[in-house]
């Protein structure tokens, strides 16, 4: 796993070692092994190295056999040993025993489409010094992020925003579409980052990028969920039992220690039995849970480690978690609704004292209809038999009501229609709600961009079953914006990779096929995955009622959080940026104090971290500080100097770094 970083001239300039050594310095906790560059007229690629396989010669960059293609490489190819004994009976030489060399063979080959060959999670940027031309390319789901931007003269890429913004002349401008998403769905959206100008290359896109050529982005992979109704459900268990083990055994490639985030779910459990069966020595498992007994789930993760035999280690969460809000606003790069991220921030420090690669459940609630709202959807379809007329009714009557009046929010609910209504329940703030938050100058600057519009949209495209058409929106959208970028960025935040197996392409495609009946059946979430895993995993684990990555957010805003989100929301420096009203804002914070509703929970972090982001990176020269550089530097093709640090903020210093 690694951090990488890169710049291409598209004028006649120079590329700066010393960017690119600003760049790889701030993304230096997603690699402190190693860092290496390449540096040619008009172009650089940079990387910082988290070892894992091939620790001795696994460097990169890494290059072909004469030096023309070159390639940085964060993640990992699952079946990079079956496409060497591929490649070199083709005739192609290998100087390494890592992933990574296998890429640039297999791009000689096949180009571009190389990226169709890959099993695994990735994101790469390969220059081909012939053609003068960079290839970027991220993983069919979205688990590795890229981000991108144009910026005088220059195509510069890496693995987070924050190296980028190090290049000079890159702006610090918001992004109000970016603003738009995330105060409606906790995010920025899926091409777009929080500052204007910086992109993401979305999940199984290329990109090729040549000086005087436009640039040309493409979807290489895709899936669609086509349930396959000729197929026995004794067939979709044995099946989907198989692809399991296989894809956990493969995700097990590792020449370092690794481990298992266990919830006490049936996802997570699920790969501590999977990988039960092929680890060498006793899994470690890693769990997190509350004093507050409504939230924590650690008596199941308990028993599923005790009845695997695991090396089980758990952190009990409390309140006074401040401290760490500053490393979590660096970390997370962009503003970030899901406060989730905190627990999975601290699992990933407690799992970092004893591992580098840890395993995760990630995507199982998409893949198999493990959501909640999937169930409360299929009852609430039948308020489609509601006349329009009634519905306008409804409509009018909540328009009318207060705001904040109790009932108000299921009638406006249920007015809906079926794809509006599943979109709403995903929704932080809806438009009337953005109207008193917001101020009327930033409600102007939303204008044009509608991404509820856009998500109900796409709810409405069905051409199939609702439940097909809803795992396929939330396996596009809410999985990677959501789910894979917080797992990313807490864990890397510590210096860990972590790997999904459910995640694997083919299970992906597999799970596509399943019929919705043995998804959902009789208000059954999960109903095929818990028949594959009965006699696998303990009856009680399986039979458990669904329970989110939740924590007890209310209840410590109304105890010993309460002074700290004054202080951060009613600051001077908040009101500074007339955003938002501030009588609303007091409003908020009243009524969470008083515990009238618990939805206030989110949008209160999410006020808190668009409060702390804004600090941390468009506050000013102040919060900033240079990072040290650490790891042997290594320049390929081109010795330079430089060693100019990164900018980090102060608040996290020697921690934000460490390995």
């Amino acid at each position: 796993m690694c951090g990488i970083a890169g710049i291409v001239a598209l004028d006649s300039r120079p590329v700066s070692l010393e960017d690119i050594r600003a760049m790889c310095a701030a993304l230096a906790h997603r690699g402190p092994n190693d860092e290496g560059f390449y540096i040619r007229p008009g172009v650089g690629l940079g990387m910082r190295r988290l070892s894992i396989i091939d620790l001795a010669t696994g460097r990169q960059p890494i290059s072909n056999e004469d030096g023309s293609v070159w390639v940085v490489f964060n993640g990992e190819i699952y079946n990079f040993q079956e496409l060497r004994r591929d490649l070199e009976s083709r005739g192609h030489q290998f100087r390494t025993a890592t992933d990574t060399e296998t890429i640039v063979h297999l791009y000689e080959e096949h180009g571009p489409r190389c990226v169709e060959k890959l099993r695994g999670m990735f994101a790469f940027a390969l220059w081909d010094d012939r053609r003068r031309h960079l290839l970027l390319a991220r993983d069919r789901l979205g688990i590795k992020p890229l981000y991108y931007a144009e910026s005088g003269g220059q195509f510069v890429f890496a693995s987070e925003l924050k190296a980028i913004l190090q290049v000079p002349g890159v702006g610090r401008e918001l992004n109000w579409r970016a603003v738009n998403h995330l105060f409606t769905f906790l995010t920025t959206p899926s091409a777009e980052s929080m500052i204007e100008g910086v992109r993401k290359l979305e999940p199984a896109h290329i990109l090729t990028v040549a000086p005087g050529q436009p640039t040309r982005c493409e979807r290489y992979w895709d899936v669609r969920f086509e349930p396959d109704h000729g197929r026995s459900e004794a067939y979709f268990v044995e099946r989907l039992q198989a692809l399991l083990e296989e894809s956990t055994r493969l995700h097990l490639m590792s020449d370092v220690p690794l481990g298992v985030f266990l919830s006490g779910g049936i996802d997570s459990s699920a790969v501590v039995a999977m990988m039960a069966r092929h680890h060498s020595g006793r899994v470690k498992t890693f769990s997190i849970g509350f004093a507050d007994q409504d939230f924590s789930e650690l008596a199941y993760a308990r028993l599923v480690a005790n009845a695997f035999g695991t090396d089980h280690h758990e952190l009990v969460l409390e309140p006074d978690v401040t401290g760490i809000f500053h490393d979590l606003a660096w970390h997370l790069d962009e503003p970030f609704g899901d406060s989730s991220a905190i627990p999975t921030y601290l699992v990933s420090r407690l799992a970092s004292q004893h591992v580098t690669v840890v395993l995760s459940g990630d995507g199982g609630d998409e893949l198999f209809a493990g959501y909640d709202r999937y169930a409360v959807e299929g009852r609430e379809r039948r308020l489609r038999f509601i006349p329009a007329a009634a519905r306008r009714a409804l409509s009018t009557v909540t328009a009318l009501m207060p705001s904040g009046m109790r009932g108000q929010n299921f009638l406006r609910h249920i007015a809906l229609p079926d794809a509006q209504r599943y979109v709403d329940a995903t929704t932080l703030f809806n438009k009337a709600r953005q109207h008193e938050l917001f101020r009327s100058e930033v409600i102007e600057l939303f204008a044009g961009y509608d991404p509820w519009a856009e998500a109900a949209e796409q709810c409405a495209r069905a051409d199939g079953h609702w439940l097909s058409t809803l795992q396929s929106v939330d396996l596009h959208s809410y999985l990677p914006l959501d789910i894979l970028t917080k797992v990313d960025r807490m864990s890397m935040a510590h210096s860990i990779e972590v790997r999904p197996p459910l995640l694997d392409h083919k299970l992906v495609e597999f799970a596509a096929t399943i019929p919705p009946k043995l998804q959902l059946h009789r208000g059954t979430t999960k109903y095929l995955l818990k028949r594959a895993l009965r006699g696998i995993l303990p009856d009680p684990v399986i039979d458990r009622a669904k329970r989110g990555f939740a924590i007890p957010l209310g209840r410590w805003f109304r105890g010993q959080l309460w002074e700290f989100v004054g202080d951060l929301l009613l600051s001077e420096t908040s009101r500074s940026r007339h955003m938002f009203n501030p009588r609303y804002l007091e409003r908020l914070t009243r009524r969470a104090d008083r515990g009238r509703e618990t939805d206030l929970d989110l949008e209160l972090w999410t006020l808190l971290s668009f409060e702390l982001w804004c600090r941390t990176f468009l506050g000013g020269d102040r919060l900033l500080e240079p990072m040290p550089q650490r790891g042997a530097a290594r320049v390929a093709r081109g010795q330079g100097d430089g060693g100019r640090g990164a900018a980090v903020p102060a608040a996290i210093g020697e921690a934000g770094s460490s390995p």
